[in-house]
């Protein structure tokens, strides 16, 4: 990539979310140029786990219904994308339809699930409470103390690294630059200072863009050049996962199992991904002897049989988060830049969504609706009372909209707060 390089869009960010983005914008006819300050999904795409788990994540409060809406229209996406991806790169993604376990092992456990499942039947999701004896008729292996447990039919999986060399041979062979070791120091603005104009790179290197996208995770706000008031407060949020694998084959668990403090989602060939402890650590990468008890104690005591598996790798990320735990998808306080970042523990899940977003914002289409800086009404903030949720691009992009970072006095104290820690 030369010095004078120009593109339609310049994306800062190589995981899942900027690679899925590219993949879209070039497909609608854009010159893309990914710039990755590693390798491609080397962050926290690389960790993942790759649960696609609306219903089980579904949260209290006006964030998680929010979440919620992007989820589940997200979710009902990965079976087409997955496809795609499969026809355009040959790499299927290892997409697994076979549910999700939420286990109670004691009874102040049960209790919390009985709120959740309150909560998920208000909300009209899909989820069935079992006794703990229809729960090991389903998954054999639980222990036989597992008190209660929530079946949740529609939460799937997949495989993040299979979805990232999909998504590198997608986007090599439709014409996507993809140039590793790029680390972003700053966006480049006009002489205004009102629109950005491309990326500049930590060693002197300037890619100019009709349009500059920044999806780079925990690392988004380390990007210079725009002022407070165009910045979004973005932090790392640490995870430790285990990666393991049983030698005598599938078989121990079928479903993706969830419980307090954890999970296990198995892969279908032996390989299981026990995660994630959630720390606010800043940049910290150390696995730790405590973080790595906590997983194997919670799993051994619903299903023993963890005991058995080989440890195939131990990994740390950082997942991006904003003060709310919601993505900021769309245009910002700047013209030209947009937004795609602070998935928080939902990036793989969100990607076909997002994707789809930005590439409409990138080409024009489906901006009118989104209203940026209008407050969201009430009737916004409900979710609709149907699993299946449907709306114009212009509502999903105020859900995630830039402007509820909007600066005033007191949240510029915060932001600055906010970001001193992050580094």
């Amino acid at each position: 990539m030369s010095r004078s390089v120009h593109v339609d869009v310049a994306v800062a960010g190589g995981g899942i979310i900027g690679m899925s983005l590219a993949w879209a914008a070039r497909r609608r006819g854009m010159s893309v140029a990914v710039l990755e300050r590693e390798s491609v999904g080397a962050g926290a795409s690389r960790v993942a786990a790759g649960m696609l788990a609306p219903v089980s994540e579904v949260e209290y409060g006006g964030a998680g219904r929010r979440l919620l809406k992007l989820g589940l229209r997200s979710a009902a996406m990965w079976p087409a994308f997955a496809e795609g991806l499969r026809d355009a790169s040959g790499v299927d993604v290892g997409l697994r339809r076979t549910g999700t376990l939420l286990a109670a092992r004691d009874g102040d456990e049960a209790r919390e699930l009985e709120r959740q499942l309150d909560l998920r039947r208000s909300l009209g999701l899909s989820v069935t409470r079992l006794r703990g004896s229809e729960a090991r008729e389903r998954e054999p292996a639980l222990a036989p103390t597992v008190r209660l447990a929530l079946e949740v039919p529609d939460d799937h999986a997949v495989d993040p690294r299979l979805v990232l060399r999909a998504l590198r041979g997608a986007c090599e062979r439709e014409g996507v630059r993809v140039r590793e070791g790029a680390k972003v120091a700053g966006v480049e603005l006009d002489e205004s200072g009102s629109r950005a104009t491309g990326l500049l790179l930590e060693d002197g290197e300037r890619v100019g863009a009709g349009q500059v996208v920044l999806a780079a995770g925990a690392w988004t706000e380390s990007i210079g050049g725009l002022h407070a008031g165009a910045r979004i407060p973005v932090r790392p949020v640490k995870g430790q996962i285990l990666r393991l694998r049983d030698p005598s084959g599938p078989g121990l668990l079928e479903r993706v199992l969830r419980f307090q403090g954890g999970y296990l989602v198995p892969r279908g060939d032996g390989r299981y991904v026990l995660g994630a402890t959630v720390e606010e650590r800043g940049f910290e990468l150390a696995a730790t002897a405590g973080g790595v008890y906590e997983l194997l104690r919670d799993a051994y005591e619903l299903l023993p049989g963890v005991a058995q598996l080989e440890i195939e790798e131990l990994s740390v990320g950082l997942r991006p988060g904003t003060p709310d735990n919601a993505p900021v998808i769309g245009r910002g306080a700047l013209d030209g830049l947009v937004w795609a970042s602070g998935h928080h523990r939902n990036g793989v899940l969100l990607a076909p969504l997002t994707a789809e977003l930005i590439a409409g914002v990138l080409a024009g289409t489906g901006e009118a609706e989104a209203l940026h800086g209008r407050p969201l009404e009430d009737e916004e903030r409900h979710i609709v009372n149907r699993p299946r949720i449907a709306g114009a691009h212009g509502a999903l992009l105020q859900v995630c909209s830039a402007a509820r970072f909007a600066p005033s006095q007191e949240s510029d104290a915060h932001v600055s707060s906010t970001a001193g820690a992050a580094r």
